[in-house]
């Protein structure tokens, strides 16, 4: 019982931490996104330090889960900051949380004991029509379609394939995200600096940059995979879904909007479809009758 309430406390604490994303991304909107996905990923490749009890060694994994790992933290994070750029906040970001649906959704074509249900196809209907709605703000699309929005959904894409592919490449330390992060964030730099115009950044973007790397690119993955570890992956998985509703929420509270009914009902379709096709721990075992929970050891 007191691990599974520390398991509970884990990822809640990670939770808190991301749904912060949003609210500071959108601050740093006027950053180009090479810059702000690199400086975050590098600042947040600290954090895996006391992790791996400072011993390098534990980060080393193959050049295939490496090029994985830079898809996912490099793709992910670039994307939804172009979203914020050029996309309005709110409804990017819920856009962008369709990735638990995907992850669903998507899981027959990674895993072959996988199978789409019933009730997941009608969750995937529920999630794309709330993406819909807010892509299209309730009306026909016409040329003023925002491309931001897309970002934001291939930012969901890629963070669900990743998700599914760490599964079929060796089980690696949680150190090794940091090492994704630093070769993520030099990356990110050095697109930057070739593609993209330099700005100076003032105080207050480089206390949001180093908030952002500690922060939601950093301590909160850490938080989330002891929480895996040390809890009931089932249960936690139902906590993720509070993200973007908290997300959202700090978002309308620091751009000071009200909800709309629109936004109120896309949220409902998307956070609503994403916990409907969740697949429970028994669906699992039926599929694969050599399911068992794994996770890699510290």
């Amino acid at each position: 019982m007191r691990s599974s309430l520390r398991a509970t406390w884990l990822a809640l604490g990670a939770i808190a931490l991301w749904a912060t994303l949003a609210p500071v991304g959108v601050r740093l909107s006027h950053v180009p996104p090479f810059l702000t996905a690199g400086c975050a990923l590098l600042i947040g490749s600290l954090v895996a330090l006391p992790w791996s009890g400072f011993q390098w060694r534990l980060a080393i994994v193959p050049a295939k889960t490496l090029a994985l790992g830079i898809y996912g933290l490099f793709g992910y994070h670039f994307l939804l900051f172009l979203a914020f750029r050029t996309a309005p906040a709110v409804q990017a970001n819920l856009v962008n949380y369709l990735w638990p649906l995907l992850i669903v959704v998507l899981a027959p074509l990674f895993h072959k004991h996988s199978r789409l249900h019933f009730r997941q196809v009608l969750a995937a209907i529920s999630g794309f029509s709330g993406a819909v709605l807010v892509m299209t703000n309730g009306q026909a699309i016409d040329a003023d379609f925002n491309l931001g929005y897309l970002a934001a959904l291939a930012s969901a894409f890629i963070w669900a394939t990743y998700s599914l592919m760490t599964q079929r490449v060796q089980p690696f330390h949680t150190a090794a995200i940091g090492y994704f992060g630093f070769v993520s964030g030099v990356l990110s730099l050095l697109c930057h600096f070739t593609l993209e115009t330099p700005v100076s950044l003032s105080f207050s973007d480089a206390a949001l940059l180093i908030w952002m790397g500690l922060g939601p690119l950093g301590l909160a993955f850490y938080l989330w995979d002891a929480a895996l570890k040390h809890g009931n992956a089932q249960h936690i998985g139902l906590l993720s879904f509070l993200t973007p509703l908290g997300s959202t929420l700090l978002l309308l509270i620091d751009r000071q909007e009200a909800l709309t009914s629109l936004v109120a009902w896309a949220g409902v379709l998307i956070v609503g479809g994403a916990w409907l096709g969740r697949t429970s721990k028994n669906q699992q075992a039926a599929n694969d009758p050599q399911f068992e929970i794994k996770s890699s050891s510290n």
